[in-house]
């Protein structure tokens, strides 16, 4: 076979190399062939009845990476409200290791989006999001779920200040007393958080690190997930998308963590892709388009950098 390795290559990572599949499979033999399936034991195995056959594990990954070109494609043509709502459906369906997407539209959409997203959740499934959250997580995240999908926040520039500083405190006392009351269940901190304007958010922020001496991400841990994507979607969106992007790309990333890739560039092209390119620059030292261009492969790779790319 011409090259064996670019074969093996144009079915690894995310996405597949259409263009390099057709010129060196399509154009193969059948003892090109067998060479290739005895010099890849990642995707092939030898049967015990003298064989190579396709690693059955493999072949479920393989179905998801070509289609992935295609759900972008899909997503990317739908109206954001319908997209959102389908998103939201989704994680409810796949269970709590999904359930911080529905933080992320929660809480990076406007409130006209969010709204509208609530709209089509109506037309596409007959319940509101909100009694489908409610339904569905039984956990301790549900209070502050619920709130946040229902929210209609303020977006003007004006803060109070004071409050702003009463409030990180409020958060700095629940998050330290965190082993006598989970604080995702405590009824101030939904209040704050599902409430209030992300201008006002962002000064508490500023101020919980004057009170605590910490960044509240730091002194959130892995057991507050939930809180700590909350706290990250309403005051550092870019970091957060910068990172759901980065870890999407990892090689040893969950198959829910690779839709991260697809949904953060398809969901914010139009919105803030400049500002999340800057981040994940600042964040990572290397470009979010030689990063995909390294991890992705075929049209689905120069999907998402042409999406990202459009406004430079």
């Amino acid at each position: 076979m011409a090259n064996l390795e670019a074969l093996a290559k144009a079915f690894t990572g995310l996405g597949v190399d259409e263009k390099s599949l057709i010129e060196n499979l399509g154009k193969s033999h059948p003892e090109h062939r067998t060479l290739f399936r005895k010099k890849t034991p990642q995707l092939f195995i030898e049967d015990e009845r003298s064989f190579e056959r396709w690693n059955d594990h493999c072949v479920r990954l393989l179905k998801h990476e070509f289609v992935r070109f295609k759900n972008a494609l899909v997503l990317w043509a739908m109206h954001p409200w319908e997209r959102d709502a389908r998103l939201v459906k989704e994680a409810l369906k796949k269970g709590p290791q999904s359930y911080g997407v529905i933080v992320e539209i929660a809480c990076t959409r406007s409130s006209e989006e969010l709204l509208g997203a609530r709209k089509a959740y109506h037309s596409l499934f007959d319940q509101s999001i909100e009694e489908d959250v409610a339904t569905h997580i039984h956990g301790s995240e549900r209070k502050l779920l619920v709130a946040l999908v229902s929210a209609y926040r303020y977006e003007g520039p004006r803060v109070k200040e004071d409050a702003a500083k009463s409030e990180a405190k409020v958060l700095a006392s629940a998050i330290k007393n965190g082993n006598k009351k989970n604080p995702i269940e405590d009824e101030e901190v939904i209040r704050i958080l599902s409430t209030r304007s992300k201008a006002h958010l962002k000064v508490v922020y500023k101020h919980y690190k004057e009170v605590s001496g910490n960044n509240i991400h730091k002194d959130l841990d892995a057991s507050d997930l939930i809180l700590k994507e909350t706290v990250e979607c309403l005051c550092t969106s870019h970091a957060y998308f910068s990172k759901v992007l980065d870890e999407a790309m990892s090689s040893n990333a969950h198959k829910s963590t690779k839709k991260g890739l697809t949904r953060v560039i398809v969901t914010r092209a139009d919105v803030d892709m400049k500002e999340i390119k800057e981040e994940y620059m600042k964040l990572f030292g290397v470009s979010l388009s030689k990063k995909i261009e390294e991890k992705a492969s075929g049209n689905y790779r120069d999907f998402l950098v042409t999406l990202i790319t459009r406004d430079n």
